[in-house]
């Protein structure tokens, strides 16, 4: 079973940044696709970022790209979220989310294709 916890939500002004992290524990973290999450208020769960076993691989909502980044270290059971030019819209509980083993270079995205999941992080991006 692998738990993931994470940390680094808070209240922001927009403009600002926030890095999000998401500590694993379990020996097969370096097996799975790794992502990230969120959801508003009133909203649905949606897609924010995912990246590959490796690292190699990523992929943004169009929301994000270009502010977002995510990244992982293998070594430390972690993943990264590094968010910058919040803005108020990008309020939500933030999940990070993990996978079954999978291949080297995969990227998922559907939040169906996740097994694990922390219980969120809140982030406040006030105007």
């Amino acid at each position: 079973q692998v738990q993931l916890v994470e940390s680094g939500g808070g209240l922001v002004q927009a403009g600002g940044s926030l890095r999000l992290s998401c500590a694993a524990s379990g020996s097969t973290f370096s097996s799975a696709a790794m992502g990230w999450f969120r959801q508003a208020p009133g909203k649905e769960r949606e897609f924010v970022a995912a990246i590959s076993r490796n690292g190699g691989n990523t992929a943004y909502s169009d929301s994000v790209k270009g502010r977002f980044t995510i990244s992982r270290d293998n070594a430390k059971n972690t993943v990264y979220l590094q968010m910058n030019s919040l803005k108020p819209e990008d309020t939500a509980v933030y999940y990070c989310a993990g996978t079954l083993p999978v291949g080297l270079t995969r990227v998922i995205v559907s939040p169906g294709g996740m097994s694990y999941w922390g219980k969120g992080t809140l982030v406040t991006v006030s105007s």
